[in-house]
């Protein structure tokens, strides 16, 4: 009845569709944002001395991935300025390869001076590795982050990924303002 290629993207869309659907509150996100920054400044010391220093913090709590073929990531955020939210935002991304799978992570991307802060916030749709690089800080047993020697203006901390799908790129991120 359908043609390989039409079946491929059926399935590719019954993996997608799904990740695309969700959505939070903003309870939901101050609150899971709250327990996210807890457990990073936790688990690393030098992230919450980073954090003091950011100009402001974007939290993702929870960011879903999936994909066959053809993927898919959404999530929702809050951006936090001296610890206030200010703004929400929704991360996208479509990609398009070899890749099976899903997965579910956390991001906190930290903007270290007030020029990166207010290319973001004043962007209609800011593009990571486009409209701005983001570097992105891995942990690991024994290793430790010199919070001297890291000069890039925006920083991101990828953990807590669940799932059978691993990447630690934001390249093609698409960040949007959402109103909730």
């Amino acid at each position: 009845m359908f043609r390989p290629h039409t079946r491929l993207l059926l399935a590719c869309l019954l993996t997608v569709v799904p990740v695309l659907a969700y959505s939070a509150s903003k309870v939901e996100i101050d609150t899971t944002a709250d327990a996210v920054i807890q457990e990073l400044y936790a688990s690393q010391p030098a992230a919450q001395a980073l954090g003091t220093k950011a100009a402001g913090i974007l939290i993702f709590p929870r960011i879903l991935q999936g994909g066959i073929g053809v993927g898919g990531e959404l999530g929702e955020g809050v951006l936090r300025r001296a610890g206030q939210a200010e703004q929400y935002y929704r991360i996208t991304s479509v990609s398009v390869g070899f890749q099976l799978g899903g997965q579910a992570k956390t991001e906190v991307i930290m903007f270290m001076t007030e020029e990166a802060l207010n290319d973001f916030v004043n962007s209609d749709g800011w593009e990571a590795g486009v409209d701005g690089s983001i570097a992105v800080i891995e942990f690991g047993v024994g290793r430790e982050i010199d919070t001297n020697s890291i000069r890039d203006p925006i920083i991101a901390f990828v953990f807590d990924n669940k799932g059978l799908m691993y990447n630690l790129s934001l390249e093609g991120s698409k960040f949007w303002k959402i109103t909730k």
